[in-house]
């Protein structure tokens, strides 16, 4: 199961890092992101980086947000500054891992973390 964490209520200008962590046994995780749904709307790409620390972001969050991750802790991380209200939103993280060798790659995905932006 996916555990993500670190969301909450912060005036905007202000910083938030969101971690998510995959806690069952796994012989490697590729691509790993993030993604949100704001209120009424659907959801869509943040950030996301592959094994090898190519990033990629949305523009709404280029020069705020920096996804990171840490191979050793199957952990994605993202750290988000300059915050502003329509940052608001439901952030889920997903991965793409292997549980084997040579076994087709299976994607999941986080329960979700509230970050709101007040103005």
């Amino acid at each position: 199961q996916l555990q993500a964490s670190g969301g909450g209520l912060v005036h905007a200008g202000g910083s938030l890092r969101l971690s998510c962590a995959a806690s069952w046994g796994i012989f490697r995780i590729n691509d790993m992101g993030w993604y949100r749904q704001p209120p009424g709307k659907q959801r869509e790409l943040v950030a996301t980086i592959t094994r090898g620390d190519s990033t990629n972001y949305a523009d709404s969050v280029k020069g705020r947000f920096t996804i990171s991750r840490d191979n050793a802790k199957n952990t994605v991380y993202l750290q988000m500054n300059s915050l502003k209200p329509e940052d608001t939103a439901v952030y889920y993280c997903n991965i793409i891992y292997q549980l084997r060798p040579h076994q087709e790659a299976i994607a999941s995905w986080g329960q979700g973390t509230q970050v709101t932006v007040s103005s």
